[in-house]
């Protein structure tokens, strides 16, 4: 008797171990965000890299809403970009596979709202705001990305808070309704952890931005685009979210230049002109060892400048944290901030493609 059950006790054990872990995603879309408001189309490196990163999306931050004490509640910063004269501007047509690569591009129009939007406007301008947005998306999507093909998803990025979120959440299902298309948002870190509090937004998945965690002049000793351990603590002990996730990560970087502790301004930290004017004094921090002139902020002599970036082994530790902490589904979109030439010359195209399998182990 006890020998035939010996089997079937081990059966049990093991379904019921294999189904209280953690499902890992098994399927990972690919995704870039593409977040600059003045460039005509996308040049040579960027078309090199959605090539050989094999890029499945790419977030198109089309414009941006604000609240004008004038004008009202308006979009504005509309970006120039220009999808299909980037190959062809480049005598890219001939390359089959990259042809092929940008035909198979799946573009999302991005909108970043900020909150106070949502403070001061009324039902009915939230009603307007959203046919307006779907009305500017129509046009400039046929106008400037692919007049032949048409958009499936629609992504709000706005950090909604507990007294903006139910005009937020109003707009969204607004949003859907005049749209008719997959409507997504940016998820932050702490309505992630706190949705009882925060709300649940009504859209059909939200993208985990696992990315600008800490107030960059709070804390100097810590890199506020990414401490894992802050990300960490907001990862533990939380309750599956009720929305399919995906998942943003940081692959750029920010230098901040004080003078008398004061901000001075920002500086891109991949000028090579940096390399002979800064002198590193402990982690995260440099000092100005000679007077210089820099995207027009001049650089003194014992100023100090903080540089934030993000290190393969740091996504990586990140990657481990939400497999062991976040429940995803079997496929999820894992999408990298942003795509720039200057951010991501020190990540080898290899490193960028683990950012994308590392989920799938």
């Amino acid at each position: 008797m006890k020998t035939r059950l010996l089997p079937f006790t081990a059966f049990f054990l093991f379904s019921f171990l294999l189904f209280s872990c953690k499902r890992n995603t098994t399927i990972v879309d690919r995704g870039f965000y593409f977040w600059k408001n003045n460039k005509y189309s996308l040049d040579s490196a960027d078309l090199n890299r959605i090539k050989s990163v094999s890029l499945h999306k790419l977030y198109v931050k089309f414009f941006e809403v604000e609240t004008d004490p004038v004008f009202g509640t308006r979009p504005y910063a509309k970006t120039e970009l220009h999808i299909w004269n980037s190959y062809n501007d480049y005598n890219n047509k001939t390359d089959s596979v990259l042809c092929y690569t940008m035909s198979q591009l799946n573009i999302i129009p991005t909108i970043f709202i900020k909150n106070t939007v949502f403070k001061h406007t009324s039902k009915a301008g939230l009603d307007s705001l959203a046919d307006n947005i779907v009305f500017l998306i129509n046009k400039y999507f046929k106008k400037n990305i692919m007049k032949d093909s048409d958009y499936k998803e629609i992504q709000i990025d706005c950090d909604w808070t507990a007294t903006t979120k139910d005009n937020y959440f109003y707009f969204l299902k607004q949003l859907k309704s005049f749209s008719s298309k997959t409507i997504s948002c940016t998820l932050r870190l702490y309505p992630y952890k706190y949705p009882d509090l925060m709300g649940v937004p009504p859209v059909d998945k939200a993208t985990l931005m696992c990315y600008n965690l800490i107030n960059p002049f709070e804390n100097e000793n810590k890199n506020s685009i990414l401490d894992t351990k802050e990300l960490s603590s907001y990862l533990k002990n939380t309750k599956r979210y009720p929305k399919h996730l995906d998942v943003a990560l940081p692959v750029f970087s920010v230098m901040q230049v004080y003078q008398n502790n004061q901000l001075a301004g920002m500086l891109n930290p991949n000028k090579e002109e940096l390399v002979n004017v800064l002198q590193k004094i402990k982690p995260l921090w440099y000092e100005v060892i000679k007077d210089t002139e820099l995207e027009n902020i001049y650089l003194r002599k014992g100023d100090k400048v903080k540089l934030e970036e993000v290190s393969k082994p740091t996504i990586t530790e990140t990657i481990d944290l939400l497999q062991k902490y976040v429940s995803f589904d079997d496929t999820t979109t894992v999408t990298l901030f942003h795509l720039d030439e200057d951010n991501l010359k020190k990540y080898k195209n290899e490193t960028i493609g683990s950012f994308y399998t590392d989920f799938t182990h």
